[in-house]
């Protein structure tokens, strides 16, 4: 049905309930973004190329709209379509094969945000991204570059755009359930794992707070990691 016209949250810690968040994202962590999301109240549309994860998010309330990131018309003509956008959340990434979407993909998203007056935008991308980049084990940093450096390109732009932003770099994901002992911190040196669970949760805690915005964490469990690091919270 229609839903109702609402005010569109400016002021100070975003409201979950006069909140309109764009996820665009594949069926992993996108999906549990939006599934976390929808569970705290948001109006959540998510962009997907494929109906894999349709019926999921539209059982919980959501709205699902077919995009691909790569045709930056698309994306302009989604957002335009949304009331009162105020958050865009974007999980995109491409294959080490074929990595253009973790750059080309997400600054379509990114540029398309910022003229749709979006207030604030949260990236996901990955731990050996930027100045992480020596967190990861040598082998595993050699067997991602050809991703991560297109990831860093993405997280340059969304830090040059001007909109409040939180970029989230998750370890090394797992398709476990939730374990509840994941963490966020700014120490770039550290690598762990993480469930995609556990980063929808993260990700909206970021999203809802004030405390990490135009901040880069890193997300991961704090069980997989021996070293002795600080952690920020949300």
């Amino acid at each position: 049905g229609a839903r109702p016209a609402r005010a569109a949250a400016r002021c100070g810690a975003l409201d979950p309930d006069n909140c309109s968040v764009l996820v665009c994202g594949g069926a992993g962590c996108g999906l549990e973004v939006a599934k976390r999301l929808l569970a705290d109240g948001a109006w959540v549309t998510a962009m997907c190329r494929s109906d894999s994860f349709k019926s999921e998010v539209e059982k919980k309330g959501g709205i699902t709209a077919k995009g691909d990131a790569l045709d930056k018309e698309s994306v302009e003509k989604l957002m335009a379509s949304i009331d009162d956008l105020n958050v865009v959340v974007s999980t995109i990434g491409g294959t080490t094969a074929d990595p253009k979407a973790d750059s080309e993909g997400n600054i379509n998203i990114i540029n398309a945000a910022k003229a749709a007056g979006v207030a604030r935008f949260v990236l996901v991308t990955s731990i050996g991204t930027g100045d992480s980049k020596d967190a990861p084990p040598a082998p595993v940093y050699e067997t991602l570059e050809p991703v991560l450096v297109e990831k860093e390109k993405a997280e340059e732009a969304l830090k040059a755009s001007g909109m409040e932003y939180v970029i989230v770099r998750p370890g090394g994901l797992k398709s476990e359930p939730k374990t509840g002992t994941a963490v966020l911190t700014e120490d770039t040196t550290v690598c762990g794992s993480i469930t995609r669970e556990d980063v929808g949760d993260l990700v909206a805690k970021c999203l809802w707070s004030d405390a990490l915005v135009n901040k880069t964490v890193s997300a991961l469990d704090s069980t997989s990691v021996e070293a002795e690091f600080a952690t920020i919270s949300a």
